[in-house]
């Protein structure tokens, strides 16, 4: 039953991706951002690569009999390559929408882990609270103890057993102070913004058709592999024809007065055709049509890798829930022994310490449910940060 409401459930989000980013400190999110730009300008550049620059070159000559400068201006541009020229501009956009899925990979990991010390921090804020009422009870069986051994009815070793056993949840206490303190201090790596001032997001499980679908890297992985086509394509046509303009133009600035040198304009405009002759073209064309296999090949050991991911979650999903249940039972079951224990204490025999010590034996019972519900979430978590979806 609880596997078959695991399944039936949707994603869940309460924070948008926008809103999330804001978690970050604006250091991360200014590295994040100047990723995204300087992914954009790299797909421009690659868009352009086709296009040859224009060459300029200065001549200063001196001989015997004059001196001469000149200026010469040189075109050889492509503009038909075979659908290279084509092919360049689509690799192009594919590597912009990887460089950005891969960006977005980056962020949603550091989201996760501020979202992930959240859970963390107000984990250990229970477990703190849990810790207490371990020491208020283990002080009450001190004064349990010490009126049976004050009464005979005990020897001092239990009451010593009942002291050291106080003072170990005491240390223990100091060390999920000291554990806190840790969570906080990387939080603080990560945010700008003090952990009770974030909002923490309640996710729910989405079903494992969605979780294939919108999962990030498997986005990735495909981009990759149409990255790999084009490249594919583009290695391809640079072994094919290649059809050139080519256009040169020139003046003498100072002909020192030679009738042997004209210094007016000159222009030479034509095109020419090239077709590359390399032993090795075949091996290059075979590497990358290799490459390009091996690339659609990964995308489904990666989709593979990505249903195990969500069975090992879901299955810890389901633990956490079965969990949850029997400390809900032990909740009944402590609430009908408060019952009982109240109706001895009115008749003298249980004392108001055998009730204080159930009532916090209640509450520590409730607190791990909590701790219980926390861990679940963080669970889902995981399952958040591989998809790709704008909220949280």
């Amino acid at each position: 039953m609880v596997m078959k409401k695991l399944l039936l459930s949707t994603l869940l989000c309460g924070v948008s991706l926008s809103a999330s980013s804001s978690m970050l400190s604006q250091t991360k999110q200014d590295i994040l951002n100047y990723s995204y730009q300087k992914a954009l300008e790299d797909s421009n550049k690659l868009k352009k690569d086709w296009i040859n620059p224009a060459t300029y070159r200065y001549i200063y000559s001196k001989t015997d009999d004059y001196t001469t400068t000149k200026s010469i201006i040189s075109i050889s541009q492509p503009i038909f390559k075979s659908g290279g020229i084509y092919y360049a501009i689509k690799y192009a956009s594919s590597m912009e929408k990887y460089s950005k899925t891969s960006i977005d990979i980056q962020k949603k990991e550091l989201i996760k882990q501020v979202v992930n010390l959240l859970f963390e921090i107000n984990k250990i804020d229970i477990t703190i609270k849990k810790q207490k009422l371990l020491i208020k009870n283990a002080k009450l069986d001190i004064q349990r103890k010490k009126e049976q051994v004050l009464n005979g009815i005990l020897d001092t070793s239990f009451l010593d057993n009942a002291i050291l056993d106080s003072n170990l949840k005491q240390n223990q206490l100091i060390d999920l102070q000291y554990q806190k303190d840790s969570l906080v201090n990387n939080l603080a790596k990560l945010s700008d913004k003090k952990y009770t001032q974030l909002k923490i997001p309640t996710l729910k499980l989405v079903d494992k058709d969605k979780y294939i679908q919108d999962n990030i890297y498997i986005k990735n992985i495909k981009e990759d592999i149409q990255n790999s086509y084009w490249l594919k394509n583009m290695t391809t046509s640079n072994y094919l024809p290649t059809v050139n303009l080519t256009a040169d133009v020139s003046k003498y600035h100072d002909t020192d007065n030679s009738p042997l040198l004209d210094d007016s304009l000159q222009k030479n405009i034509g095109f020419n055709i090239t077709i590359p002759i390399d032993i090795k073209y075949s091996n290059t064309i075979e590497s990358s049509k290799i490459a390009y296999l091996q690339k659609k090949a990964t995308l489904e050991d990666k989709k593979q890798e990505e249903q195990n991911i969500f069975k090992t979650s879901l299955a810890k999903i389901t633990s956490l829930e079965k969990k949850i249940k029997i400390a809900k039972d032990d909740i009944k079951l402590y609430n009908s022994l408060l019952v009982q224990i109240q109706e001895q204490l009115e008749v003298g025999m249980k004392t108001k310490i055998d009730v204080e010590t159930m009532e916090n034996s209640k509450n520590i019972k409730l607190l791990d449910i909590k701790i219980l519900q926390l861990e679940k979430q963080i669970e889902l978590l995981n399952i958040y940060a591989r998809l790709d979806t704008d909220e949280i």
